[in-house]
Formats: structure tokens, C-alpha cells, sequence
């Protein structure tokens, strides 16, 4: 090939000798130059560190799950494809807490509701279906997962003023929910965000129950998540936060109940109010105590009667 040849580029500055290395922040190209029948060299860019195509693996779709009602009706979910904060699951505690209210109505019904890192948000849907006055349905503001969940509440017919449609799109002027509300929010940051959607009245007395279902394993998060119930729970005798739970890592089951050893130290009542076996774990191959991994319990917060005394409840 007697005219093929290999151009490469340097350059010298400071009395560095590098290959000519193109940059635009993100990206790092070198300069090729390869044989060309019109002027014996063109020049193609490279991008030295990009990964190939399928380096990383796709992201999960999202997927849905049903929850049946005991009336025999059925609320179809819908969850994130993949999520940090593991909202691409539908949690025994939600399902849980949901037959909770089912089977005591009058827990939610004209009562305001709050729940705090809700994913799918099963329990304060349906809490919304029983009649609540005003709920909330709160998780980390990442938009898909907001979205998510206005999907979820705008699908499910079951609840007053909504005309649930298959893919949980509002259905026309009248399409959206009387009752419930969905907003992004970090546990342990000002609440005021979610208060407000009390009313001007409802705002500076907050919440009659509010929802944690399934966040105990967020362990450095325990003073967070209490110091949204203390902003947020209604200062009541009425009022009480439930918390319901499985260990879904046995080990570090005493870490998990560290929680109200927490919530006791900042002057809750705690109460055990419920404890549930399921017929096999949420995750079937984790390892640890399979007894463990298929119990789900249940617990209240209230106030203790000093602060109820203080605010002349």
C-alpha cells in the first residue's frame, strides 16, 4: 500500500507530550486518521472510555400487582421499574395494613391520612375508600414515583370522585379524586408541604393516623421518620401512627426494633397492636429465620398524656 499511511497528532505544552485529546466535559475523543481516496487522510473521533452498549443491564419495566378487597374487588398497582428506595415493591406491610383498616373501618373513616414513603400507596387508598376525609399519599419526590402513584390513585374507581380507568389516566372533568392527594416528601424535612393540604385550620393541627408500612430497615433513618410523625400527627387521643413491619433481614431484626426504643426515648406510647403470618416470605430465597421473614406485626404511636394535657386534649 504505497500510499496508506497512519497520521497521529501530538502536542507539546508546558513540556508535555500527550495524543491529542479532545474534550467536551463529558466525553474524551482521540483523533484517528485513516487512508481517504480524495485527500489521503480523514479524521474519525473515538470516544476512548465510553462503555459498550450493553455494558449495563436495562432497566426493569414497571409491573403491576392486585390487592382484593374483602368484598371481592380488585385494585390493580402500579410500581416503579427500579427504585433506591425500594419502591418497586409492594410490601406485606401494605397489604397488611390495608386489611387492617378493612377490617376497622372506623380507624379511617372521616378521619385525615398520612402516609409516609407509600410506593404503591395500597393502604392509604384503601383508606380512602372507607371514607376518609382527607388522605395523603407521600414518597421520596422523584417524579416517576409520584407519578406512579397519582396513576395508582387516579385508576382506582373504588374511591369518591374518581372514574378509574385501565391505564389510570383521569377520565374527563371529573375524573380526579375528592379525597386524595399524592406529594413528594423527605422524612425529617419541613413538613409544611403536606400539612397545607389540610386547610388553613387542618395545617396547624395535623393528621389523625398516619402510615409507615415496611420502612424499619432504614436504619439511619429511624429519627428522621419520627420527627415527620411529631410535625405531622394531630394532637389527639384519637390519633396514632401505625407502623407495621417484617424483618426481612432476620439478623438485624434488633436494629429494626431499635425504632421504638427510639419512639419511646422522645416520648411516644408504643403498642403492638397486630401480628400476621404469611403463607411463605415476600422474598422466597433471602436467607435468615423463615419464621421471621413471614411474620408482619403491627405497632401504635400516641402521644403520651402529658403532651395531650399541654394542648388541652
Amino acid at each position: 500500500m504505497n500510499n496508506s499511511f497512519i497520521t497521529v497528532f501530538f502536542f507539546i505544552s508546558n513540556h508535555k507530550v500527550g495524543q491529542h485529546i479532545q474534550k467536551d466535559h463529558t466525553k474524551m475523543t482521540s483523533t484517528m486518521v485513516r487512508s481517504d481516496p480524495e485527500s489521503d487522510v480523514d479524521t474519525v473521533d473515538v470516544d476512548l472510555f465510553a462503555d459498550p452498549e450493553d455494558y449495563y443491564p436495562p432497566t426493569p419495566p414497571p409491573t403491576t400487582q392486585t390487592y382484593t378487597t374483602t368484598k371481592g374487588e380488585i385494585i390493580t398497582l402500579h410500581l416503579v421499574g427500579q427504585s433506591p428506595t425500594e419502591a418497586h415493591h409492594l410490601w406485606n406491610g401494605a397489604r397488611i395494613m390495608a386489611s387492617h383498616f378493612e377490617a376497622n373501618p372506623s380507624l379511617v373513616h372521616n378521619r385525615t391520612v398520612l402516609e409516609l414513603g407509600a410506593g404503591a400507596g395500597l393502604p392509604a387508598i384503601v383508606a380512602a375508600t372507607l371514607g376518609a376525609r382527607r388522605v395523603v399519599v407521600t414518597d421520596y419526590p422523584d417524579p416517576d414515583l409520584v407519578e406512579t402513584m397519582w396513576r395508582n390513585v387516579r385508576g382506582c374507581a373504588l374511591i369518591p370522585g374518581v372514574r378509574g380507568t385501565a391505564n389510570g389516566e383521569e377520565d374527563g372533568e371529573d375524573g380526579g379524586p375528592e379525597n386524595i392527594v399524592v406529594d413528594g416528601l423527605v422524612w425529617g424535612a419541613n413538613s409544611g408541604k403536606v400539612l397545607k393540604h389540610l386547610g388553613e385550620k387542618g395545617k396547624e393541627e395535623g393528621f389523625d393516623v398516619l402510615i409507615l408500612a415496611d420502612l424499619l430497615f432504614r436504619h439511619t433513618e429511624h429519627g428522621n421518620m419520627l420527627k415527620t410523625v411529631r410535625e405531622t400527627m394531630k394532637k389527639s387521643r384519637e390519633s396514632k401512627a401505625f407502623v407495621v413491619f417484617t424483618s426481612y433481614r432476620p439478623w438485624l431484626q434488633h436494629k429494626d426494633l431499635k425504632f421504638f426504643d427510639l419512639a419511646r426515648e422522645e416520648g411516644f406510647v408504643v403498642e403492638k397492636v397486630l401480628e400476621k403470618k404469611m403463607d411463605k416470605p415476600l422474598f422466597e430465597k433471602d436467607p435468615g429465620d423463615v419464621d421471621i421473614l413471614k411474620t408482619v406485626t403491627g405497632w401504635e404511636l400516641r402521644w403520651p398524656e402529658e403532651v395531650l394535657h399541654q394542648n388541652g386534649r
